[in-house]
């Protein structure tokens, strides 16, 4: 370009001095006009390279300044207008010092900045070298919209930040750039008069050219005016720097017109959760429309999450919306808003919320869209505002977080995110931040801090506000903070509470409060027959519970809740009365227990009564008659305690009796109430567990009596006639069950672990058509099951590990529902019946250690078999598993005898597991390609057929270097061999080699 204007002036000039020779006065004139032209036209086409890589023809967005460059105050202003170029390489560049600010407050303004779409530009390098900066952060200064400058106390120390400076404040004369100051602990006149700190920095200067050009920089950019940060100036009130970087934020948004949401001062742990919503929605991966819900309880993290994925992809999308607190608004307010932001119009009318839906079906449907639907509770709500997914065009991603999954469900989204708490050091993290305003918790504090986690569980919410609570207060404050814990704060109860209030039904309140104050870890299924005997419609209640993620349910089932749900019921309850507990509907407090129970205060209010003692002793009596006036007492939950008197008092509605080290030699006849529906008396001291003269106990479907190590004899159960579940767990004197058993119609499980003194179960046991689950791990005297074992036609599992059977029936083929069969740990050895033949719905057949020399060669009949464990036994050859097309995994660890494995595997098998065969020479052709195959400790194995083709699909192979498989296996492989640490769950602990 620079060539081109020389030629045309060169050009120009040859032109006039022709015409000046030849005396054409007025051909002079016109020549000069047309120079001007020229080189108006040169400057208005060619444009400025510093200030943008785009061509001549971009367009610019002016914006007004709001600053007065004479300004001297420190309030928020601005430069004069700027013209912000499309083809801007960076929103902000931040200028700052990085030994003053890199690990704390400049990380994290730049963290909050990226989170809310700003592309910010923030020098990585840790140590600057040299007087100059380097031509990449020149061109970065040059291609950003605007600048931050972080001046801290040793900001003059450092040239090269001085030099930045220069820089920025020429972009802004000549570019029209905003600068932005930040005034990090410093007052802003020792910036713009360089006194105090600044003068001292800029003595230690020796180019008084360059410090004179500084100084006019330095006094400039304070002059701008911007943000001081000071938040231990005793004459203003402390703020939290997370309170600064939000409302710089907020400010720097506005300064670029960027449309994003302001997600949390502390973006802590949202970057992996974000991570993993973008998979689901697969953004630009896809045309079709894709609904994907967040759920989770109150304050878990949902809006966050929520708009930090937009903040991610917004950009992405012409047309986007985030509708936030939908549960709060009216429809029509909320149709008026989706309009107008989709279709980017004022707010647009509508005549119903009826006209609304339809408008946004029509309107919408061809239009690529991101919309958020934030805390819906109702999908009647949903279905007015997004119609269904039929409702949006091509490629468009809706979001919607609800605290309500089964709206989740019924609205048919694609995918549902559980939003799960904090990990322990992403919580710690959180309420460093915002009680210290730092990443690290002082050492001294990092004790209490680590309580306060444990209390708040992992909840976002309440980290935060106790983390504000206890920001700057002393150690002793937060002492008397944690003492007080017991209470939930206001600010978290009231946020949790929502959820309850929620609830439509007087009936899920009341199931709520008593999980919150009982119930929590025991087996739902127990629960719900408790609940179910009182009245309620438990299953039902229970589910609703579990959608509005007020309970959760474990992998083992039981009921779960958070810890400040938990105190939030048990508030609710307290709230009842809150200076007499007597009056509350339930009590669980240890100390207003033992008051009301001393002083024979209990009153009818009282529905549920809990009191856990660590141990029995004189202090742990209590007379039965404090109970006269609960007269509907429905569940009585007691450990370690000795009533005495008679029983006569107790409420004729109790449904459960939890007494576990319950004192006497047997249950009374008083005690043994009619309506009762579960007895749970683990480490009793009953000898025997009902009285001659107990009478019938019709409603009982539960009785637990684990550990009751002086129990000789179970009941007589024609007293039980509708008993379901019959746990006699570690009752190690137990040395027969009583032949009335056979008789119940209802009864699904019988664990008999551990009874090391029963020898057999009664004939009558096998006629159990009912029974579904029975244990008899550990029963180590316990020497025959019955032929007629094949009668129980609804077994499902059956246990008996460790045991002194010898043979197992034949009669077992019958048991076509049989899921789990464990055999393993004999002590003698085991004798298989000649065919399995029948079990057609076998998953897990485990036969570890059974001192087994064959096993039947039908065994490839188990159609349903998925795991076989077969260690620790005595094989030399086995019959062939290729048939077994659904096995996926096969253990035959410890099979010293085991010689060969000549058949083909199974096709779907993921983990082969033959550590320490040691007379293992032979593998077949692996034709399945297990995933995993583990050989650690098989030192002989020598031929493995197909090894190579295997390695080379990516299955991994464990053993130790050196052993003696033949090299050549590996020389066309890309064979990582891995020496593994396995265990049964598959854990593994990896050393790789190279090769074997």
């Amino acid at each position: 370009m620079d060539n081109w204007r020389k030629l045309v002036t060169l050009s120009i000039m040859v032109l006039v001095c022709g015409c000046l020779e030849s005396y054409h006065f007025a051909v002079l004139v016109f020549l000069l006009f047309f120079i001007g032209l020229v080189f108006r036209q040169m400057n208005i086409s060619v444009p400025d390279e510093a200030s943008s890589s785009s061509s001549s023809t971009s367009s610019s967005i002016s914006v007004p300044d709001e600053a007065s460059s004479s300004s001297s105050s420190t309030s928020l202003s601005s430069s004069s207008s700027v013209s912000f170029s499309k083809g801007s390489l960076y929103d902000v560049f931040i200028s700052f010092r990085g030994e003053d600010t890199r690990k704390g407050f400049t990380s994290h303004l730049y963290k909050a900045l990226t989170n809310a779409g700003v592309n910010a530009f923030i020098d990585d390098e840790e140590l600057k070298r040299g007087e100059d900066i380097t031509d990449e952060l020149v061109r970065a200064i040059q291609g950003s919209k605007m600048s931050i400058v972080v001046f801290s106390s040793g900001y003059a120390d450092s040239s090269w930040c001085l030099e930045e400076l220069v820089h920025i404040m020429e972009c802004r004369e000549t570019l029209g750039q905003r600068v932005l100051p930040i005034f990090y602990h410093v007052d802003p006149s020792h910036v713009r008069k360089q006194t105090g700190s600044f003068e001292q920095s800029l003595l230690k200067h020796r180019d008084r050219n360059k410090v004179a050009t500084w100084r006019d920089a330095l006094a400039e950019a304070a002059n701008l005016g911007g943000f001081p940060v000071r938040n231990t100036d005793s004459s203003t009130i402390a703020r939290p720097e997370a309170a600064y970087i939000s409302e710089i934020v907020s400010h720097v948004i506005h300064l670029l017109n960027k449309t994003y949401l302001d997600v949390a001062p502390y973006q802590v742990g949202i970057d992996s959760r974000v991570q993993d919503i973008s998979k689901y929605l697969g953004v630009g991966d896809s045309d079709d429309v894709r609904v994907i819900g967040i759920s989770g309880m109150v304050g878990i993290g949902k809006t966050t999450i929520a708009k930090a994925v937009y903040n991610k992809f917004y950009d992405k999308f012409k047309c986007k919306s985030f509708l936030e607190k939908v549960r709060e608004k009216a429809v029509e307010k909320l149709q008026k808003q989706l309009l107008s932001d989709i279709l980017q119009t004022i707010k647009k009318k509508v005549s119903s919320v009826a006209a609304g839906t339809a408008l946004v079906g029509e309107r919408f449907r061809r239009l690529k869209v991101l919309v958020i639907f934030d805390d819906v509770d109702d999908v009647k709500q949903l279905r007015e505002l997004a119609g269904n997914r039929h409702s949006f065009g091509p490629g468009s991603r809706i979001i919607i977080t609800t605290r309500n999954e089964h709206m989740l469900q019924e609205f048919a989204v694609d995918k549902i995110y559980p939003a799960k708490g904090m990990e322990q050091e992403e919580a710690l993290e959180l309420l460093s931040w915002h009680a210290f305003g730092s990443k690290c918790c002082p050492s001294e504090y990092l004790e209490l801090a680590r309580e306060v986690v444990e209390y708040c569980g992992g909840l976002p919410l309440a980290l935060q506000v106790l983390g504000s609570t206890l920001f700057k207060r002393s150690i002793g404050e937060w002492k008397s903070t944690l003492e007080k814990l017991e209470k939930i704060p206001e600010k978290i109860h009231e946020q949790l509470k929502i959820s309850y209030d929620g609830l439509n039904d007087d009936y899920e309140r009341e199931i709520f409060r008593d999980i919150s104050c009982f119930f929590i870890g025991m087996d739902k299924t127990d629960v719900m027959q408790i609940l179910d005997g009182c009245g309620f419609s438990a299953t039902a209640g229970i589910e609703v519970l579990h959608e509005r993620c007020l309970v959760t349910v474990n992998r083992k089932n039981k009921l779960m809740m958070h810890d400040l749900l938990r105190d939030m019921g048990r508030e609710i309850v307290r709230a009842e009365n809150p200076k007499y507990p007597e009056k509350r509907s339930r009590v669980w407090h240890p100390e207003d227990v033992k008051a009301l129970l001393i002083d024979n205060s209990g009153t009818q209010e009282i529905e549920g009564l809990s009191l856990n003692l660590p141990s029995l002793d004189e202090e742990t009596s209590f007379s039965t008659e404090a109970f006269t006036n609960m007269k509907r007492l429905r569940l009585l939950q007691l450990k370690y305690i000795q009533l005495i008197g008679g029983y006569q008092c107790l409420s004729k509605k109790l449904k459960w009796l939890c007494w576990r080290g319950f004192p006497l030699k047997f249950i009374p006849k008083d005690l043994c109430q009619p309506n009762i529906v579960a007895i749970d008396m683990r480490y009793s001291s009953l000898r025997q567990v009902l009285c001659e003269e107990s009478g019938l106990l019709y409603k009982l479907k539960i009785l637990n009596l684990n550990h009751s190590h002086d129990l000789t004899r179970s009941p007589d159960f024609s007293k039980l006639p509708n008993l379901e579940k019959l746990i006699l767990k570690g009752c190690k004197r137990l040395s027969n069950v009583h032949e009335s058993i056979g008789d119940l119609k209802s009864l699904a499980l019988v664990n008999l672990e551990g009874c090391k003194m029963l020898k057999e179960l009664p004939r009558t046991f096998y006629k159990l058509k009912s029974a579904k689950i029975l244990v008899l791990k550990g029963c180590s005297e316990f020497k025959n099951l019955s032929e007629d074992l094949g009668k129980m036609s609804s077994l499902t599992t059956l246990v008996a590990d460790e045991t002194a059977i010898t043979e197992v029936p034949s009669s077992i083929a019958r048991l076509g529902k049989l899921q789990s069969l464990s055999l393993r740990n004999m002590r003698s050895s085991l004798k298989l019946p000649p065919s399995l033949m029948g079990l057609h719905a076998l998953r897990e057949l485990d036969l570890s250690a059974g001192n087994l020399r064959e096993i039947p060669n039908d065994i490839s009949s188990l159609s349903s078999l998925v795991s076989l464990l077969l260690d620790r036994n005595g094989f030399h050859s086995l019959p062939s598993f290729s048939s077994l097309s659904r096995l996926q995994r096969l253990s035959l660890n410890g099979c010293e005898d085991l010689v060969e494995i000549t058949d083909d595997l199974p096709p779907n098998l993921s983990l082969l597991s033959m550590n320490y065969c040691t007379a293992l020479e032979r593998m077949a052709n692996l034709s399945g390609w297990p995933r995993v195959v583990a050989l650690d400790g098989s030192s002989n194995l020598i031929e493995f057929q197909g090894l190579d083709r295997a390695l080379n699909t990516g299955m991994i192979l464990g053993m130790r270097a050196h052993y003696r498989i033949s090299e050549y296996l590996f020389k066309d492989s890309t064979l990582q061999v891995l020496s593994l640490s396995l265990s049964l769950s598959l854990s593994m602990s990896c050393t790789l080699y190279k090769s074997c």
